[in-house]
């Protein structure tokens, strides 16, 4: 196997669900098929597939700007459930970029599934 091609989440508001990821992911859906009620997203050649029968997930994104981010999402309708902090400092490139922090932050989204948000800072 070489690649990550689809990830699902679950969604029971298709409608909720497509407002809400558009603005997190600052891009239109790719496609919807309803019936049976699945919607997609392109993350840069992987799907993201949001469906009513997919079990939640916690997924993490990549933020430029972890607290600019989350003004913006919780003014999309998530709920902010962990404040930004450290996760652990990048001592090498193996995991991201060496002499950086990993910032983490955990939002619920509208249809109640906890994500994360991820950001490197260079180590002050």
């Amino acid at each position: 196997m070489t690649g990550l091609t689809q990830v699902a989440q679950h969604a029971e508001d298709l409608d909720r669900a497509a407002a809400f990821y558009s603005v997190l992911l600052r891009a239109e859906p790719a496609g919807r098929f309803d019936p049976p009620g699945l919607l997609f997203f392109d993350l840069d050649g992987t799907r993201l597939l949001l469906e009513r029968s997919a079990p939640s997930a916690i997924l993490y994104f990549t933020s430029e700007d972890i607290d600019g981010d989350i003004a913006r999402l919780v003014d999309a309708g998530a709920v902010l459930d962990t404040e930004p902090h450290v996760i652990f400092t990048h001592e090498d490139d193996a995991l991201g970029i060496a002499g950086t922090d990993e910032w983490q932050a955990f939002l619920l989204d509208p249809e109640g599934n906890l994500f994360g948000l991820v950001e490197q800072r260079p180590v002050p």
